[in-house]
């Protein structure tokens, strides 16, 4: 049986690419296919958005994926109970991203000059966000509308 493996798609594809091969495994795409050919006959790629990965894991479509810890706490946040275990579970923490190899930081900003100094004082207001349930479920746990 073939390791169902989800590659991201989009912006990460190159890097995941220089990563597998830096492991010593070749990964050839091509534009006209959502199946990457890798070197090693045990593993079967796929393409998809990083934004899906953890569903088609959750789900049985794929066995293991490369995401990021956002993409997997916004599919946490939107199961019928938060609170509950997550149905992905990260088993590695890759380093490695599209520019530099630094971790990312989601970070709540306004503007320097803003009066808005603490969540709290965003109460009522709207925020513009790429992750809508994972800040969703922040504010909620802060009490805030």
């Amino acid at each position: 049986m073939k390791l169902r493996l989800g590659i991201p798609k989009g912006s990460l594809q190159d890097a995941t690419v220089q990563l597998f091969a830096r492991a010593g495994f070749n990964i050839y795409t091509s534009t006209r296919s959502y199946f990457p050919a890798i070197d090693d006959p045990e593993i079967e790629c796929m393409l998809i958005r990083a934004q899906e990965m953890a569903r088609y894991v959750a789900d049985g479509v794929l066995d293991a994926g490369l995401t990021g810890q956002d993409w997997i706490a916004e599919h946490d946040a939107q199961r019928p109970s938060p609170d509950g275990p997550s149905s992905v579970v990260p088993v590695a923490d890759l380093v490695y991203a599209k520019q530099s190899f630094g971790k990312v930081r989601w970070v709540l900003a306004v503007p320097e000059e803003s009066p808005f100094r603490t969540p709290q004082d965003l109460e009522g207001k709207t925020v513009a966000t790429e992750l809508v349930r994972a800040t969703e479920s922040y504010f909620r746990r802060l009490g805030v509308s």
